[in-house]
């Protein structure tokens, strides 16, 4: 695929970066990342400057002028990567050795090193940390284990619209590690500073917020993954990869250049991607030197992999885009995320739009509001459904929006994520899409569209 052809295929992800699953997942599995410690923690905190919520709202505005970089800007520039501006940063959509396609073909066979560097990574800690981001989400984290995660949403009070997706692990008893996407800095910022302020106004428990401003994060992906990432930790007997699963994480350090060990890093299990992997949350001043022990440590299973590949893969894993598939007028019921909201949050309430979403839950049968708008998976014929493109029924009714597609490199197939009618939501159900004033057949499919492949604990 061409350099060209890769960029038009990453267009319906530029102003987005989210990366919430369509398939249920019990509360203790993060579909991202995320790390916890087993006991509470004496070790250390990343040694990271922690900008306070004022700085990093001030640094959110300066991205407007001109895209900022991560720490990873000039090893992608050494590697021959083909930049685009992405969540306020200049960001690599593909590099020189592979096309796109190519690339997402390696990532499903071997394994592939992505930089999200550009995410948001928080600490909130402290006595009242718990409570206050069991307001703002409707994750069951009172039940959330030390080094597992959860993913998530940040929720509009009165609506129970999506702020965004996130994924959130909790450290130990009183301090947790939360994702935001790039996309959505400068408002999830702003949102949380105003969410702060109210919960202190109204006399409870103490929260403190740091955003990780220069914390590296990056992404090794695919069935090769487990045994790169082994190969260069520095104490294996202290981290078994064998026994990190799924939604799990752990501190650890890396061997990198000249005999030398990084500080801790935080590894986590999981992925944005359907396939078997890692995140790696890396302090910033040794970024560069993890990452370039990780392309080192097999240099014929590893590549470097940019946003191209990123949205591809993430879409045949039928994971959402925040923008696009997601969005602040979107509750999690309507998105298919509502396994997201936990069994006693459904029972107490109490989270940020809990009366509209808990009435959505309940159809209209049993004296609930339902919904009537859902998100689906479709496979579309002929020429690949784009963002905005409609969806008719046999009498041409308008009856869903396409909000991500592209042709599937895995599958060989257009696939596409939709919001349709409810009740013509079901897997099988034969619709129509009108792609440049034609009507393209396509079947409302279940998703992922490729089976998963997550490391799950027995």
């Amino acid at each position: 695929m061409s350099a060209k052809r890769g960029i038009r295929l990453l267009q319906p992800a530029i102003a987005g970066a989210g990366r919430l699953a369509s398939h249920p997942n019990s509360a203790s599995n993060a579909l991202h990342t995320l790390r916890p410690l087993s006991t509470p923690c004496r070790r250390p905190r990343i040694s990271v400057r922690t900008p306070s919520a004022s700085n990093a709202l001030r640094f959110a505005s300066s991205q407007a002028d001109e895209p900022a970089k991560t720490p990873l800007y000039d090893l992608h520039a050494a590697h021959g990567a083909k930049f685009v501006p992405f969540g306020g940063y200049a960001m690599p959509v593909q590099y020189g050795d592979l096309s796109v396609g190519e690339s997402h073909h390696w990532t499903r066979e071997k394994a592939s090193l992505f930089d999200v560097s550009h995410m948001v990574q928080h600490h909130f800690s402290g006595p009242g940390a718990d409570a206050f981001l069991s307001l703002i989400t409707p994750s069951s984290l009172s039940t959330l284990k030390p080094h597992h995660s959860t993913l998530s949403t940040l929720l509009h009070r009165e609506t129970g619209g999506i702020v965004d997706d996130t994924v959130i692990t909790r450290l130990d008893a009183t301090h947790f590690y939360v994702v935001t996407n790039a996309g959505c800095r400068a408002k999830d910022l702003e949102y949380l500073q105003t969410e702060l302020a109210a919960w202190k106004e109204a006399g409870n428990p103490d929260v403190k917020w740091d955003v990780l401003e220069g914390q590296g994060l990056v992404a090794l992906q695919g069935p090769a993954a487990a045994d790169v990432l082994a190969s260069v930790i520095a104490d294996p007997e202290k981290v078994k990869l064998d026994e990190l699963y799924f939604g799990q994480s752990k501190y650890a350090s890396i061997r990198i250049a000249n005999w030398n060990t990084s500080p801790e890093v935080l590894i986590s299990r999981g992925g944005y991607t359907g396939e078997d992997g890692f995140e790696i949350s890396i302090p910033g001043s040794s970024t560069v030197a993890v990452t370039e022990k990780l392309l080192s440590a097999a240099p014929d299973a590893v590549r470097l992999a940019g946003l191209g590949a990123r949205d591809s893969l993430r879409l045949e894993a039928g994971m959402c885009l925040y923008g696009h598939d997601l969005d602040d007028s979107t509750t999690p019921v309507e998105a298919a995320l509502a396994w997201v909201v936990g069994k006693d949050r459904r029972a107490e309430g109490g989270f940020h739009g809990s009366s509209v979403i808990l009435s959505q839950l309940k159809p209209k049968k049993d004296g609930g509001n339902g919904v009537t708008r859902r998100r689906i998976g479709l496979v579309v014929d002929g020429a690949p459904a784009r963002e905005g493109a409609s969806i008719v029924d046999a009498e041409d009714n308008v009856i869903g929006t396409v909000t991500s597609g592209c042709p599937s490199p895995t599958l060989k197939k257009n696939i596409a994520m939709a919001y349709i009618k409810d009740g013509s939501h079901k897997s099988g159900t034969e619709v129509a899409v009108l792609i440049r004033g034609k009507r393209r057949k396509a079947v409302v499919t279940k998703m992922p569209f490729v089976p998963s492949k997550y490391y799950r604990g027995p």
